[in-house]
């Protein structure tokens, strides 16, 4: 039995290690980007209706190359702006996100990514992209 619990455990673990971590508050990730030195990126995405935005996802947030960079060079905050009644955010989560779009993304595009220095200085902006994680990785790190 203990061999099933310790298996398990580990798995989860890595599992745990190789996922993106999403911040969903920006007060939040400014602490850890000034703790940890790193810059922000901001994502503005509507997760179960832009394409666009899903293909960001898949393409390049959910490859193992973004996510190990991401974690030792990024704070990544989300601000996801869901269409179906199933995926609705709490109204807490809404309300910050729409503080954030006010503030960062006032044209409403999506996807739309802003690379943010610790205390919220806009840096610089791209969007949805065809390309490779490593270029788009060279792209965040231009500003």
């Amino acid at each position: 039995m203990k061999k099933v619990i310790s298996f398990g455990a580990l798995l989860l673990f890595t599992i745990a290690g190789f996922s993106q971590t999403w911040i969903t508050d920006l007060d939040e990730a400014k602490a850890l980007a000034t703790k940890e030195n790193k810059k922000i990126i901001l994502v503005f995405q509507g997760s179960d209706w832009c394409a666009p935005c899903m293909k960001l996802d898949k393409e390049i947030w959910s490859t193992e190359e973004f996510k190990t960079y991401a974690a030792e060079n990024y704070v990544m905050l989300q601000a996801d702006f869901p269409k179906r009644k199933a995926n609705k955010l709490p109204e807490e989560q809404q309300q910050k996100n729409n503080a954030l779009a006010e503030k960062y993304n006032q044209q409403g595009f999506f996807p739309h990514v802003v690379v943010l220095s610790a205390s919220g200085k806009v840096l610089g902006k791209l969007g949805y992209e065809k390309t490779t994680p490593s270029a788009y990785i060279k792209k965040l790190d231009s500003f």
